[in-house]
C-alpha cells in the first residue's frame, strides 16, 4: 500500500531537509533518516521519496547501471520516488547558499541538461501508474532577468525539455511535469506573475510552434502537451509571504488552466505587529546560508526586502506586519514572539481533501538547521513525521466534516 493522503495523492516530504550532494551521500540520507521516517509514518508499507537530487548525484544516475541498481535499493527498503526538487544546482548545507541558489539558472544551457537528466532518471524510477514531478527555478533570480530577450530565452529553454517529457511518454509510458516555483525575489515572484508568463510565453503560438518543431506534434497535441507537462510548484511559505492566500494562489492558477503537479506544503515566519522586541528577536533567524526574502506591509503598501538583516535596518516597525521566507516547521502556530504562516496553509488543505486529481503534496522544511534550537528540539526525523501527520489530520478532518 502506498502511502498516501486520504484522498488517494502521493503525500511526502523533501529530502533537502537532510544534506547530501552526491550519491553516496543520498544513499546515507535515505538510509539514516528517510526509513526512520518511513517507520515513524508507514511502517509495513511502501513509503514515496521526494528526493532532492543535486547536478553530482544526478549525473552520477545518469548511468543505466547505476540506476538501476539506486531503484533496486529503494525497492528493497519500501522505497519508491515520484517527485524530484531540481531547483538547488549545487550545495545546499553549511555553506552560503543566498542568491547563488538560482544558478544556473534558465538563461543558462546547464539548467536545461541538468533538469534533462532529472526527467530521465525520473523516468526510470517512477512506479507504472504513478505520475511524476519536477520542481524548479522560477526562471531566475529578479535581478538577473534582462527584458523580454531573457523572458523569450527562459520559455524556449523550458519548452526543449518538455520535448524531452514527451518523449519519455511516449517510450517509456510515465508522465512527467515541470513545475516552476515562485519565489520572492525571483522572477516568477507571485501567482500573477506566474500567470503572464505562462500565456505570454508558455502557452503562446510562437510556443506551441517550437514544440511541433521539437517534438513531432501537431499543434493541436502540442498545446496539451504544454498544459500536461508544465506547471507550477505552489510552494505555500513563498504565497504567504507575498500575502497571498494560497488557496486564492490556487484558484487562480485552476481558472487560468495551467497545471500545479506539485504543492509544497510550507510555511514562513510572521510577526503581525512589528514592534522592538520582535525586530530583536529576528536576529535568531537571520543566518549566513539562506536568504529569508522578507515583505512588509505598512499603512496598505507593501515593501520587499532581499534579505531579514536587510528589512531589519530598513523597513518600518510601528504596527507594520512582517513575513519572512523561512521555513519553519509546519505543526508549529506559535515560536516565541512570532507566528507561523499556519493558518494560510489549512483552506488550502481543506479545499485539496476533496480534489479528485489532487497535486503531489511535499512537506518542505529545508531550513531545519539553521532554525534556532529553542524550536528544533527533538530528532528531525520526528520532525518530518509531526509534519507528514498534520496534513495527514487535517485532510482527514476536511473530509469527515464533508460527509456531514
Amino acid at each position: 500500500m502506498l502511502l498516501r493522503s486520504l484522498n488517494d495523492a502521493q503525500l511526502t516530504y523533501c529530502t533537502n531537509v537532510h544534506p547530501g550532494e552526491t550519491l553516496l551521500a543520498v544513499r546515507a540520507l535515505l538510509k539514516r533518516h528517510v526509513l526512520q521516517v518511513k517507520q515513524l509514518v508507514a511502517p509495513g508499507q511502501a513509503f514515496g521519496v521526494g528526493l532532492r537530487l543535486a547536478a553530482s548525484a544526478a549525473d552520477a544516475l545518469d548511468d543505466p547501471a547505476e540506476l538501476a541498481r539506486f531503484k533496486a535499493e529503494l525497492e528493497a527498503d519500501g522505497l519508491y520516488c515520484f517527485t524530484l526538487n531540481g531547483f538547488p544546482y549545487g550545495a545546499f548545507h553549511a555553506t552560503r547558499v543566498k542568491e547563488r541558489v538560482y544558478l544556473p539558472d534558465w538563461q543558462a544551457p546547464e539548467r536545461v541538461r541538468y533538469t534533462q537528466v532529472l526527467a530521465r532518471v525520473l523516468g526510470e524510477l517512477l512506479p507504472v501508474g504513478v505520475n511524476g514531478s519536477i520542481s524548479t527555478v522560477p526562471g531566475c533570480f529578479q535581478a538577473n532577468v534582462n527584458g523580454p530577450a531573457s523572458e523569450r530565452a527562459m520559455a524556449n529553454a523550458m519548452i526543449d525539455v518538455v520535448a524531452m517529457l514527451v518523449d519519455i511518454a511516449r517510450s517509456r509510458g510515465r508522465h512527467i511535469a515541470l513545475a516552476l516555483e515562485p519565489e520572492p525575489a525571483c522572477f516568477l515572484e507571485t501567482t500573477d506573475d506566474a500567470l503572464r508568463f505562462f500565456e505570454q510565453y508558455l502557452f503562446s503560438r510562437e510556443a506551441r510552434q517550437r514544440l511541433v518543431d521539437t517534438a513531432d506534434l501537431d499543434p493541436a497535441e502540442a498545446e496539451r502537451a504544454l498544459r500536461r507537462h508544465l506547471g507550477v510548484c505552489l510552494d505555500t511559505c513563498h504565497a504567504s509571504v507575498e500575502f497571498e492566500s494560497p488557496l486564492d494562489a490556487w484558484r487562480k492558477l485552476q481558472a487560468a488552466g495551467i497545471g500545479v503537479p506539485k504543492v509544497q506544503i510550507s510555511a514562513g515566519l510572521r510577526l503581525p505587529r512589528a514592534n522592538r522586541q520582535g525586530l530583536d528577536a529576528f536576529s535568531a533567524f537571520a543566518d549566513g546560508v539562506y536568504l529569508h526574502q522578507t515583505v512588509v506591509q505598512h499603512q496598505g503598501q507593501l515593501s520587499r526586502y532581499l534579505d531579514l538583516p536587510d528589512a531589519i535596518a530598513q523597513a518600518p516597525v510601528d504596527g507594520a506586519e512582517w513575513r519572512v521566507h523561512f521555513h519553519v516547521p509546519i505543526f508549529l502556530r506559535e515560536l516565541g514572539v512570532f507566528e507561523s504562516t499556519q493558518a494560510d496553509l489549512l483552506p488550502l488543505l481543506t479545499e485539496l481533501a476533496s480534489v479528485p486529481d489532487c497535486p503531489h503534496l511535499e512537506v518542505e522544511t529545508y531550513t531545519w538547521d539553521v532554525l534556532p534550537e529553542e524550536f528544533r528540539n527533538v530528532p528531525i526525523e520526528e520532525a518530518v513525521a509531526r509534519e507528514l501527520r498534520f496534513v495527514q489530520d487535517t485532510l482527514g478532518s476536511a473530509l469527515a466534516a464533508g460527509k456531514t
